[in-house]
């Protein structure tokens, strides 16, 4: 059998896993606030976002893949090594955060260890002083940017959609305010995993995508159909399994949640990806429902937040990149001392 076949086949299989592992490690994203309001028993949460990260596979178009595929790592230099490298990286970097229970992006996870393989092979093919050849700096610049921008945005749509509720509600007892709140939790956070299966399944098929580019299979990148499907059905399964201790986390560590609360994070939080997903740039789920969360804490009182988690929180979020790209370059040093390939 053709060796390229055989490792394309194991490149593909790879970044399913990570898909996988990315629905398992953000499950919380998507079910954390409708478990901590106790509006679903944790089982009936992850069925039910599942449930919506699959039905993404049937809306909006492939521009956040083509995004990650091309716009992130220039192409000529990127070969099916490279790409195994990055996927190795961001698995093992999404792994030690899950252990540690810290709600970290996988989708930086990725975009660092395909980074940080590409530099690695520019820095042993052509020169160390040549790594940021390996980049496509204008995509970093605007990805980076929306590492601060989608947090901060959607803090701020629930911080407002709070004061709006109250508002609204202002004469309704906060007994009835719940109930109602209850029953609409289960809309939020149906649109909240369809926002999460838009942006973040995308990832993982413009790495797809992009391997079967470098490695001669597709002239053009062009998002195969039955990509699509692989990539919305292994996030699906992986937000099926759950994981549970970023859940914690997220759910009731970070500050108290009432569901009006959970409604507004949730709603709030898919307003800002889906808007990024509009823009065509990849966001990650964790920190925009992060924000959310922080912006519904501090609406009654700024230490209803617990600051110090949101501060442990942050930094693991500015340690991403550079630490996924670092375990991305140390496994492309690897393959090249082992196989000679690059």
């Amino acid at each position: 059998m053709d060796t390229t076949l055989i490792l394309v086949a194991l490149i593909i299989a790879v970044a399913l896993a990570f898909d996988y592992i990315n629905g398992f490690h953000d499950a919380a994203n998507s079910v954390a606030t409708i478990i901590a309001t106790r509006v679903l028993s944790p089982f009936q949460a992850v069925a039910w976002a599942a449930f919506w990260n699959f039905i993404a596979a049937f809306a909006f178009e492939t521009g956040v893949a083509s995004t990650v595929g091309k716009g992130m790592v220039d192409l000529k230099i990127v070969t099916p090594y490279v790409i195994l490298a990055g996927l190795l990286g961001a698995i093992t970097w999404d792994l030690i955060t899950w252990y540690f229970g810290l709600p970290t992006s996988s989708s930086h996870a990725l975009l660092g260890g395909y980074g940080g393989a590409a530099m690695a092979k520019v820095a042993m093919t052509v020169g160390v002083s040549h790594i940021f050849e390996a980049l496509v700096i204008d995509g970093w610049i605007k990805t980076i940017a929306f590492i601060v921008i989608s947090p901060l945005l959607g803090m701020l749509l629930a911080y407002l959609l709070m004061i709006a509720i109250f508002w609204i509600f202002r004469r309704a007892s906060p007994t009835k305010m719940d109930n109602w709140f209850r029953m609409l939790q289960l809309l939020s956070s149906a649109i909240f995993s369809f926002a999460h299966g838009t942006n973040d399944a995308q990832k993982t098929m413009g790495i797809i995508t992009g391997v079967l580019v470098t490695a001669g299979y597709l002239n053009t990148f062009v998002v195969p159909v039955p990509v699509i499907f692989a990539a919305h059905i292994a996030i699906g399964l992986g937000t099926l399994s759950g994981g549970w201790r970023i859940i914690r986390t997220m759910g009731g560590r970070l500050t108290r949640l009432k569901p009006r609360g959970g409604f507004s994070a949730e709603t709030a939080a898919a307003m800002s990806i889906l808007f990024a997903t509009y823009l065509k740039m990849p966001v990650s789920t964790t920190h925009v429902i992060a924000g959310a969360i922080v912006g519904v804490g501090s609406i009654q009182r700024l230490k209803a937040v617990r600051w110090g988690l949101a501060t442990n929180i942050i930094w693991a979020w500015v340690m991403t990149i550079p630490a996924s790209a670092l375990v991305g370059a140390v496994v492309m040093f690897f393959i090249q001392l082992a196989f000679g390939k690059n």
